[in-house]
């Protein structure tokens, strides 16, 4: 987990620190960050200098591409789309992918730029250039010739901001030529591969037709989730064995019957002794019979929360008037009743599973044994202790999802003990919420 939030911290600062780049048309390519674009010009912000390009002059303005590494030795080439720490989207030429970081073993930004010095050496003559240009503009202004904002003449250069072919006239009226569409690809003239789409896709040459590439790419990643899925359930089958650790929370409704204790003979209310138990357990199972259910014995301990009361004990109220009658400090000025205790239970628990191929694992479980609860009674000068022992049960339900080899999940379930002595009037049922991690292997 540790690893793939780092390669998302890693991939995200990419992401956001990526700069364009621009493809002209004589092959040049340059990085930085676009600050404006008209119909017939682009400044461009690079680390040298800004650039005022011709969109004549631009071929393509290039999309941000990664390649993806994954752990399976195999590599993925496109767009992201989205991702989080958990997930990223790539656009690819067969579709949208959907990848889990845990999958990703490394991340590679495609570097468009073709080294500083040329890059360099390109930006500082175009600035150059334009200096001479405008340079030029003076003088030709002078003359009372007009030229374009970029130095270009409306009557010699026009062909040199426009993509356009002179007309041609046949007896004083232009006659249109239909252009010639481009090449399309087809499966009798299949469109190459270029060096750079090559080395995007990961083929070693751009021979490779577009068409080969995709339908290879296509097989290849069909053939990967295939086998991706039989190898999952492949190894969810060879389990046998499984060891769950839990923790959760059990509100306890826990009552005591203090009328055979000294000074409360008097009472008819019952204490609430109960109060949110924190409950730690665990379960080793085996797999039965190569099936979805699971059998082995389990072994639980909780804690009962505090509890208060006044201290009714005639000894200690004897004690006080002794010490007030003699004009010494009251020794007790708050009597109080404390109470503690702890629920320890062992025995068998099962659980079936609905779905154990899916990413969230359904699963019903239930346990029964013999529950020991013992609860301490700390007056203020005397102390003693009240159990309750017998037979317990439970049931319930559990979601489990799978990380590497590790199985986290939730679970829900009732469980059923009956109290019995100074505790029979507690409620015989109550409710655990579980967090719960399994090892299976």
């Amino acid at each position: 987990m540790k690893r793939s939030f780092a390669l998302f911290a890693a991939l995200f600062a990419s992401v956001a620190l990526q700069a364009e780049s621009i493809k002209l048309k004589d092959g040049t390519i340059l990085s930085g960050s676009i600050l404006s674009q008209t119909q017939y010009t682009l400044n461009l912000a690079t680390s040298y200098g800004t650039v005022t390009l011709n969109q004549k002059e631009i071929e393509q303005i290039l999309p941000d591409k990664h390649r993806i590494l994954l752990k399976g030795g195999t590599q993925l080439v496109g767009v992201i789309l989205d991702l989080d720490e958990f997930n990223l989207k790539l656009q690819t030429d067969s579709g949208v992918v959907n990848i889990d970081m845990p999958q990703i073993a490394n991340i590679e930004v495609y570097d468009y730029d073709q080294g500083q010095k040329q890059q360099q050496q390109y930006v500082e003559q175009k600035i150059e250039t334009a200096a001479q240009a405008a340079q030029k503009q003076e003088q030709v202004a002078q003359t009372g010739k007009v030229e374009a904002a970029g130095g270009l003449s409306f009557d010699s250069d026009i062909d040199k901001v426009f993509d356009a072919q002179n007309a041609t006239v046949v007896g004083g009226r232009v006659v249109t030529t239909t252009p010639t569409a481009p090449v399309q690809a087809t499966p009798q003239n299949p469109q190459l591969l270029s060096d750079e789409e090559a080395f995007l896709k990961g083929v070693k040459s751009g021979t490779v037709s577009q068409q080969e590439y995709a339908a290879a790419a296509k097989t290849q990643l069909a053939s990967k989730k295939s086998a991706k899925k039989e190898t999952s359930a492949k190894k969810e089958k060879d389990f046998n064995k499984s060891l769950s650790l839990q923790l959760g929370v059990m509100p306890l409704d826990l009552k005591l019957n203090v009328s055979g204790i000294n000074g409360f003979q008097k009472e008819t209310d019952l204490k609430d002794v109960g109060g949110t138990s924190i409950a730690v357990s665990g379960k080793f199972l085996w797999r039965v019979m190569d099936g979805n259910f699971w059998l082995g014995p389990t072994l639980g301990i909780a804690n009962i929360d505090g509890a208060s009361f006044p201290d009714l004990d005639p000894d200690v109220a004897a004690a006080n008037d002794t010490a007030a009658s003699s004009g010494k400090p009251i020794p007790y000025p708050d009597p109080t009743v404390k109470t503690s205790g702890q629920i320890l239970n062992f025995g068998l628990s099962a659980n079936y599973y609905i779905n154990p191929q899916s990413l969230f694992s359904f699963y019903l479980t239930a346990n029964a044994g013999y529950e020991m609860l013992t609860l301490n009674y700390r007056g203020t000068e005397k102390s003693q202790s009240f159990k309750s022992n017998g037979i317990a049960g439970g049931a319930g339900v559990g979601v489990e999802t799978r990380i590497d080899d590790l199985y986290l999940g939730l679970e829900v379930r009732q469980q059923f003990a009956a109290r019995s002595d100074e505790l029979e009037d507690s409620s015989a049922t109550n409710t655990v919420f579980s967090l719960q991690a399994n090892w299976k292997f």
